[in-house]
């Protein structure tokens, strides 16, 4: 196992290579299943085709995560359940069912705007892992407002309703041809909280390189990788540093189509 390395390739070969018990921390992004417009993944499976699938990797996840270790999945509103149901069927623990609140949702023409995503947060370990609540608490009500002697003075833990806003195609944030990048100050408190630095954060979805780019950055190692090459090349130049590199190449997201993604 090579650390700090982009891998090219399927998620499940790739994490079937890997040590029992390798990995401290797995956020996975994986593909919705809602026919979303991958690079070269077909994101419309069937029903128990999807669910096959997602049982595989998240098997994988299991086997290779420490037992100290944790496990996020962002998902949306159409299998959240499901994935829900495998996470304990593979043996992990439940710790939250967080709601990622966009402050930029999509706009919809037959429906409510989606404006969230699931992210499902569980331990190999039902007592023993990671939770470094020092590193990611926020100011609290007893102390902006009430004043309150008994409120923590570095604040108190995020509530599980997070509120963040999605990348969207005008951003400056936004860098390469991909249909979900995330934002990194997410990222941010979920590898501050879930990991140590020196730890392992793997990301079997890369996509653009958030994970990995945050991981980096926070001093932790990574492991990332993703199917479609164009992709990898996007995640390899992010992690050089060459964002204008990306864009000199045509790997923006069109604009348009990113703000309609649901």
């Amino acid at each position: 196992m090579e650390l700090n390395k982009i891998y090219l390739g399927d998620c499940i070969k790739i994490m079937q290579d890997l040590p029992n018990g390798s990995i401290d921390l797995v956020f996975a992004d994986p593909p919705f299943n809602i026919g979303l417009k991958y690079d070269i993944y077909n994101d419309k499976k069937s029903y128990n085709e999807y669910f096959e699938w997602s049982e595989k990797w998240i098997s994988e996840a299991f086997r290779i995560l420490k037992n100290s270790g944790s496990i996020y999945i962002a998902i949306g509103d159409e299998f959240a359940a499901e994935i829900n149901i495998i996470l304990k069927k593979a043996g992990f623990n439940f710790r939250n069912w967080i709601i990622w609140y966009y402050t930029f949702g999509q706009n919809q023409r037959k429906k409510f705007n989606r404006a969230h995503t699931h992210i499902l947060y569980f331990t190999k370990d039902n007592k023993t892992f990671t939770f470094n609540i020092d590193n990611v608490r926020v100011p609290s009500a007893r102390q902006l407002v009430y004043n309150d002697k008994r409120a923590h003075p570095k604040g108190k833990s995020p509530d599980d309703v997070w509120e963040f806003s999605r990348v969207c195609g005008t951003f400056k944030e936004r860098i390469g041809d991909h249909p979900c990048q995330m934002p990194e100050t997410l990222l941010e408190r979920i590898i501050l909280a879930s990991s140590n630095e020196n730890d392992i954060v793997l990301d079997p979805f890369g996509g653009t390189g958030t994970t990995a780019a945050v991981a980096k950055k926070l001093k932790r190692n990574y492991f990332t990788m993703d199917i479609s090459e164009s992709y990898y090349k996007v995640i390899t130049q992010r992690l050089n540093g060459n964002i204008h590199e990306i864009k000199r190449n045509g790997l923006e997201r069109n604009t348009t189509n990113s703000d309609s993604l649901f």
